[in-house]
């Protein structure tokens, strides 16, 4: 549907876009963030496009007036001479790590594009609705006549901006995300690794690329590859444990994930504040500050479980800071009183928005996990920790006892994280990968005794919880153990070194691996589409709606369709999802858990979307009711209903290979 010339530029101009942002805020941040201000521009460059382009979909302007600012603010930089060529010659190398983990996950999803199983259908109807029409909230392509207010859909809101300032389709756009996710990620991390084991700056990234233990466990034992990737996130009973390399190969830019490359940033933004904000002017203490606001206070809107985390977690810094620094001057409390109010300050008229169910309450897990599901998640980790901390046994044996404790009251699995957090934590040393470890063990210990009470169901009764905080664990856990063994790493002297050229081979020889892998990786479930067009398989499998996609979404003004209601992870809803146009009713499961049904409206509206299809007497009363001027008539519909349409009031506007677009006249 959409041309390879298309979209090859559209990666190009998605390119130069980050660029020009990237580049045009660099030298605002180069006397406070110092030797990573330039990889960090790349992230923070985003969060600030973000920012303006929300407020001016809010102020009903072009979205791409936000990119105008970066723009000119660049050619004002250029004349003021802020750009030394000796200067971006030597940053080239955090150009080409952006690069690196961009193109990579590019690859991927070149190989598996589709728009197809998981909640790729919800996740490109987000997408496609912003960039049909980018309203603040945007409208909720699956609830005709609502918005988006019910959910965080800041993530989309960033890519659909970025995706209508560079021209693309939606389409194309989707399969752009995690790309843009993972090359963001990258750069903040090897920014991180710069400032802590410069030596191995590379190495903090690696928390992106590895796999959790259970994946190495069923590879081993010979389970077959297309199956690993999902048994290796469904170890716990009736949770989910994501990580992020499985995300990327998935392929589902859904909110959990686009939120990893805000915190890796934010958690580099908090060592550079305990480390350095002592160092610094009044004024870079003034930027950092900001900056610090600026991605805490996204956070909600991307991911709104992970400021649940990550607030409390700055607020541990900035305390930290602040006693450190509180003695020479009063700006040592700066960060601990500015920060906070400022995040909640700068997307407020997102937050005053929202309306969705949120959390019901507070719950106690009546049983954790068994030690064994646990080191099949977490694992890797825990080793790292616990050989950290070994010595330390040897001046606190008692410490033995936590676990002991655990497993009797049948929370082994936390007693154990209990044991690697205190094991860390009597160091005393405070060092910034301590901090971050013990932060991350805190948070798995935390789902393993207590869980966010939802609308899940009773088995599934922690199953959001531990889904989306787990990948924050990851995160800080996987940040700590790389930061860890670098250290280890440059502590070691090694009695017969490899010669330089062997360990470039072997550098090489391990990213062409990486490189190959995806193409014959069978993880693509049936749709082997290669592409960056993720409605292309819609073509060849269903025809009819991939041309009625098309026809609509070449259509202008505001639309309202009706198409078959169905529940989640299925087909029903393909047509608002492709398109971005509200329907009455997409998947009815998934807007029950954002809506709730107070007002009575799930039975309601199914029963609605029923009658239209069969009873020609109500259905033109429903359909003005609703707004609705298309239908869609296609083999799902004549599946799940016997349609008897009216025969006055709709004209037949389109049909191909069976499925079918009447226009409603008013």
């Amino acid at each position: 549907m959409v041309g390879a010339e298309a979209q090859i530029l559209t990666v190009i101009f998605w390119l130069i876009t980050l660029k020009i942002l990237q580049i045009s805020i660099y030298p605002l941040l180069r006397t406070t963030l110092a030797e990573i201000a330039y990889p960090l521009s790349y992230p923070l460059s985003l969060l600030l496009f973000t920012l303006f382009s929300w407020y001016a979909g809010a102020a009903h302007l072009p979205v791409q007036a936000a990119a105008l600012i970066f723009f000119l603010l660049g050619c004002v930089m250029l004349v003021r001479k802020e750009y030394e060529p000796g200067d971006l010659k030597r940053n080239l190398r955090w150009d080409a790590v952006f690069l690196a983990g961009f193109l990579y996950l590019l690859e991927i999803r070149f190989f598996n594009p589709s728009i197809s199983f998981a909640e790729k259908f919800m996740d490109h109807a987000f997408l496609a609705s912003v960039m049909r029409n980018p309203v603040v909230p945007p409208l909720d392509p699956w609830f005709a006549g609502g918005d988006l207010s019910i959910y965080y859909y800041l993530g989309h809101w960033m890519a659909g901006a970025l995706g209508i300032t560079t021209g693309g389709e939606s389409v194309v756009v989707f399969n752009l995300m995690l790309p843009t996710v993972a090359g963001m990620a990258v750069v903040a991390a090897a920014a991180l690794g710069y400032i802590l084991i410069p030596r191995y700056f590379l190495l903090p990234a690696a928390l992106l690329f590895i796999p959790n233990p259970a994946a190495i466990w069923h590879l081993i034992t010979g389970t077959p590859i297309d199956v690993v990737p999902w048994e290796s996130t469904r170890v716990i009973v009736g949770t989910i444990t994501e990580y992020p390399l499985f995300s990327f190969f998935w392929g589902d830019p859904h909110a959990h994930i686009l939120g990893i490359f805000n915190q890796v940033l934010f958690i580099t933004l908090c060592t550079l504040l305990y480390l350095r904000y002592g160092d610094l002017s009044f004024r870079s203490c003034v930027i950092l500050a900001g900056i610090l606001a600026l991605s805490l206070g996204t956070m909600p809107g991307v991911n709104s479980w992970d400021v649940l985390l990550y607030a409390p977690f700055y607020c541990l810094i900035a305390l930290l800071t602040g006693i450190r620094y509180a003695g020479r001057d009063i700006r040592g409390w700066l960060p601990l009183l500015a920060v906070p109010p400022l995040s909640i300050l700068l997307y407020s008229p997102f937050l005053a928005s929202i309306e969705g169910a949120g959390i019901l309450g507070i719950g106690i897990v009546p049983q954790g996990s068994s030690l064994v599901e646990f080191i099949l998640v977490h694992g890797f980790f825990l080793a790292v920790f616990l050989l950290y901390g070994w010595e330390e046994l040897y001046r606190y044996p008692w410490l033995l006892i936590l676990p002991l404790i655990g497993f009797l009251t049948g929370y082994g699995a936390a007693g154990i994280a209990v044991l690697a957090l205190l094991l860390m934590a009597v160091k005393r040393s405070a060092r910034p990968e301590e901090i971050i470890g013990i932060a991350g063990l805190a948070v798995i210990i935390f789902c393993e005794l207590i869980y966010l009470k939802d609308n899940m169901g009773e088995f599934y009764y922690r199953m959001n919880t531990v889904f989306k905080f787990s990948m924050a664990a990851w995160v800080m856990m996987g940040i700590s153990a790389t930061v860890i063994i670098g250290r280890w790493l440059s502590r070691q002297t090694w009695p017969c070194a490899l010669p330089p050229w062997a360990i470039r081979s072997a550098l090489t020889a391990g990213i062409l691996f990486l490189i190959v892998i995806p193409p014959f990786t069978p993880l693509t479930y049936g749709y082997t589409t290669q592409t960056l067009d993720g409605s292309a398989w819609l073509q060849e499998a269903h025809p009819g709606d991939a041309a009625a996609i098309m026809y609509l979404r070449s259509l202008d003004g505001d639309l309202r369709i009706v198409e078959a209601v169905g529940e989640g992870y299925s087909y029903a809803g393909r047509i608002s999802s492709f398109t971005g146009i509200p329907t009455i009713l997409g998947w009815q499961g998934h807007e029950l858990v954002w809506r709730s049904n107070e007002d009575g409206w799930y039975g309601r509206r199914i029963a609605d979307v029923r009658s239209i299809y069969q009873d020609s007497e109500r259905s033109l009363l429903l359909l003005e009711e609703y707004g609705i001027t298309h239908i869609i008539v296609g083999p799902l519909e004549m599946e799940r209903y016997l349609v008897n349409l009216p025969d006055e009031g709709l004209i037949l506007v389109f049909e191909v290979d069976g499925t079918s677009v009447y226009e409603v006249v008013t």
